[in-house]
């Protein structure tokens, strides 16, 4: 299984580009890899398009409280309808979705279950409201090969250029 992270604010271009950087990433690895995101708006959704075109499966985790799915807002709503509808399977994971702490505690799970780990980093430290810096660092204490994505041209929306 190969799962995909990284910056929840990647600009509109950073997109574009990740989008053709995965799916040539993904094509190159065994076909019976298959992908896992986290339901939420960006990087999955490029990652899960990506999977699509390389003709593999999708793993979709979704948040719930108990056994019911938790409310998604804004773009997460959408994106998540967009994930469900390509995944051919579907996870469930008690965390809050608003919740910072319980999104990295989602994603050190989603880590904890792959292979492979693709993730979109431009290298700056964790802080506060990003956390991709410490999933490359967990999944690295694991074993767990990781794959550092950030193209050329590459930006975070208000960072004023690539780093």
């Amino acid at each position: 299984m190969i799962a995909a992270v990284g910056h929840a604010d990647l600009s509109p271009d950073a997109l574009r580009l990740m989008e053709s950087e995965l799916a040539a990433r993904v094509r190159g690895l065994p076909s019976e890899a298959y992908g896992l995101v986290r339901a939420s708006a960006g990087l999955p959704v490029v990652f899960a398009r990506a999977i699509q075109a390389a003709g593999r499966r999708l793993a979709v985790l979704i948040p719930t409280f108990g056994a019911v799915p938790a409310p998604l807002s804004g773009p997460d709503l959408s994106a998540a309808g967009e994930l469900l509808m390509s995944a051919g399977q579907v996870r469930l994971l008690a965390y809050d979705p608003g919740d910072r702490d319980a999104c990295v505690r989602a994603d050190e799970q989603l880590v904890d279950g792959c292979s492979r780990l693709l993730a979109v980093w431009d290298g700056s430290p964790s802080d506060g409201r990003d956390a991709t810096a410490h999933l490359v660092a967990y999944a690295r204490a694991r074993g767990i090969p990781v794959d550092v994505l950030w193209p050329a041209g590459a930006a975070r929306r208000g960072d004023g250029g690539a780093r």
